[in-house]
């Protein structure tokens, strides 16, 4: 799929079924299928990923994503992307239905990338990958703790 000039809207299509915490998400105009249930602390059975882990791994693989696309946009060559996510979820209003903010309250991101660029260089394409990743945006302006923690490795020459 090409690159789509600034203005254009992608737009996305997914539809579920389900029983339960159990659900089947199919994406429109892909093969894909992703199966989640909810966390066994919302009654899950552990035989899927819940909708919660997968909104922390898109929020990793998002970064990642992000950060080779600045990097194609700035010929700034990448090699290994390694990253963790760390998170906290008070389920209180979730589950109990108490009063508050159902939202993470923190989500934390390590990353440790192999690079060619030195370490003013990194800490700004750092900084645009957050600035331009979907994800990081829709924590932020969710009034989410954001943070990130970017580790610039040297890229081993061939």
């Amino acid at each position: 799929m090409p690159i789509h000039e600034k203005g254009t809207i992608l737009a996305f299509d997914l539809s579920a079924t389900g029983e339960g915490v159990l659900q089947e998400v199919s994406i429109a105009g892909s093969a894909h299928t992703i199966r989640a249930e909810g966390h066994p602390a919302f009654g899950g059975t552990d035989s899927a990923p819940s909708p919660l882990d997968y909104v922390l791994a898109a929020y990793v693989s998002c970064n990642q994503v992000t950060s080779k696309i600045v990097a194609l946009g700035q010929n700034i060559v990448l090699g290994e992307f390694t990253g963790r996510i760390e998170a906290d979820l008070d389920n209180s209003v979730l589950v109990l239905g108490a009063e508050g903010n159902p939202n993470f309250s923190r989500v934390k991101l390590t990353v440790e990338l192999e690079t060619e660029l030195n370490d003013a260089a990194f800490d700004e394409f750092v900084a645009e990958v957050g600035r331009r990743c979907p994800l990081t945006q829709l924590f932020v302006r969710a009034g989410v703790e954001v943070s990130s923690d970017w580790t610039n490795k040297v890229l081993a020459r061939v």
